[in-house]
């Protein structure tokens, strides 16, 4: 029998269904970048951050979001700082019943290139993100409502799943009751609607050929190198951007970005500068170092079905012996926090698991629960990071982590990096028994760090399965009462710390530094780590 993906979004709050429906007949003007548009100067912004894929069925990480979302509309989106769903390309989506969801499009919406957006293309873009199924891409792990999935991991849209009976009407009819559904088409790597005459239906399109439909477009692109984004004047929606241009340079060195910065050759460094360079950055007073509400966490996954992560002791022992503290004092100098589950704190329903589970660091609990499983020591280990995604300071935590269980005479760990391109799919082969990720919320909610985590294998294909988890996640998911879905956000965290498929390291916040003549940066930094170009502006 064939077994379902969940989505990995939740909805917020109680009375969830009723509120997001109203919320989602219009945009909001915190998020407005102003009707005339282009009126500011051009200006840059650096970035160590990759980019996977720009094309939408092909992506699921940071680097390539952050294009997107100014590249693309979907039906709906979250404004800065908010909890509410707005509509983007759509005016509306509305639940019929908790199985069917309703949207209705803007009238006079355009790509890029002058081509009608419908609701063809919107239906389009969801079947070939599917057909195409490429592993480093959103869909396959998101749209669980509307896909089956073989016993092969082959994933399929559901006959009759998306009807479009005139040009400006989408219905999703969802598999199960969710109301949550409405979550996951606000993020582009599984909902960006893409043009069916210029985007082939079972291949990916190349980066520098891409066109959408958002607030601008892409004129020029070179990978690893620099991106070039002009205002889109087919672009008709509420997030008209305020500059001409906007350019994106890309930088391997976190000491590069520094000294770009302080030197003036880009006017935005975000994302990521080490934990002492943005203290000495403090210290500048040509820049400004902004920090927004953060909800990036770092985090360790186990290879669950591999040949020595499948024994739960060894798991256990490793979670006893993690020194969260000396992991934020050391490894980055005191800027981020110590993390004891997979959802940060502030959400609804985070409950410190791990804390309760295993207490302070102790070789010796965790020597005794490698002796009652019978286990030899030292276990051989092998532990991967990638050196450039996460910053320099990855490096540091990669070292601290392998001091602490080598120093522990338990383990013996082999360290391995590899660049993020090739690291992402290589660590769901088995290329190692434990490595290094992190996350970015999609919107703030305790499921967004649930579910995409410990459902199915996760999106990082781990191995791990849990019936009872399957089964709190659903009814999470398909309830709209806040205290019900708060009870089980902690069941889960709990079942987590006891299983665990992966390990909490730390949470931080959103930080950007920026020069002088910049405007509307601080407006972007919310937990979502969305950086919306339309609202930053530069006036010379």
């Amino acid at each position: 029998m064939a077994h379902k993906r969940r989505i990995v979004v939740a909805a917020l709050g109680a009375g969830a269904l009723a509120v997001t429906m109203a919320a989602c007949g219009g945009n909001d003007d915190s998020g407005g970048g102003g009707a005339s548009g282009g009126s500011g100067d051009a200006w840059i912004l650096g970035t160590t951050d990759t980019v996977t894929a720009l094309d939408p069925a092909g992506s699921y990480d940071l680097g390539s979001s952050t294009l997107e979302y100014n590249l693309y509309q979907t039906l709906v989106t979250v404004p800065p700082n908010s909890t509410d769903i707005v509509g983007d390309a759509a005016e509306s989506c509305d639940y019929d019943d908790p199985k069917t969801l309703t949207c209705k499009l803007k009238p006079g919406l355009k790509f890029s290139n002058g081509d009608d957006l419908t609701s063809s293309d919107v239906k389009y873009s969801f079947e070939r993100s599917i057909k195409i199924q490429d592993p480093n891409g959103a869909a396959i792990y998101l749209l669980g409502s509307i896909t089956d999935t073989d016993k092969k991991g082959v994933v399929t849209l559901n006959d009759g799943a998306i009807d479009t009976p005139d040009d400006t009407t989408v219905v999703f009819h969802l598999d199960h009751p969710d109301t949550t559904f409405q979550y996951v088409l606000t993020y582009p790597g599984a909902a960006a609607i893409v043009d069916e005459d210029v985007f082939p239906a079972d291949t990916k399109l190349d980066d520098d050929k891409i066109i959408g439909s958002g607030p601008y477009k892409l004129s020029q692109y070179k990978a690893g190198d620099q991106a070039v984004l002009e205002l889109n004047g087919d672009y008709t929606g509420d997030n008209t951007g305020g500059a001409s241009q906007v350019y994106v340079k890309y930088y391997k060195e976190p000491s590069a970005l520094k000294l770009a910065v302080q030197n003036g050759e880009v006017d935005v460094a975000w994302r990521s500068l080490a934990p002492t360079d943005v203290s000495d950055l403090k210290e500048d007073d040509n820049v400004t170092v902004a920090s927004g509400k953060g909800a990036e966490i770092r985090y360790w996954t186990w290879k669950v079905d591999g040949p020595v992560g499948k024994n739960l002791a060894i798991r256990q022992a490793v979670a006893q012996l993690y020194d969260r503290d000396a992991i934020a004092s050391k490894a980055y100098d005191g800027t981020v926090d110590p993390l004891y589950s997979i959802v940060p704190p502030g959400f609804g329903g985070q409950t410190d698991s791990f804390q309760a589970q295993y207490g302070d660091p102790s070789v010796d609990k965790a020597k005794q629960i490698l002796q009652q499983a019978g286990i030899k020591t030292p276990v051989d280990l092998t532990v991967g990071w990638t050196p450039t995604h996460y910053g320099p300071a990855a490096e540091d935590e990669a070292n601290e982590f392998e001091r602490q269980l080598n120093d522990s005479g338990l383990f013996n760990v082999t360290l391995k990096s590899t660049e993020w391109e090739q690291y992402q799919t290589i660590y769901k082969q088995g290329a190692y028994d434990v490595w290094m990720l992190g996350w970015f919320p999609d919107y703030p909610d305790a499921d967004d760090y649930l579910s995409p985590f410990i459902v199915d294998g996760g999106f990082f294909q781990n191995g791990y399965t849990n019936k009872t988890v399957d089964k709190l996640v659903a009814q999470e998911q398909g309830s709209s009462d806040q205290a019900e879905r708060e009870k089980i956000f902690g069941q889960l965290q709990d079942i987590t710390a006891q299983d665990v498929p992966l390990m909490p390291s730390w949470v931080g916040l959103n930080t950007a530094v920026y020069g002088a003549g910049m405007n509307g940066v601080e407006d972007t930094l919310d937990p979502s780590f969305i950086f919306r170009f339309w609202l930053v502006t530069k006036n010379s």
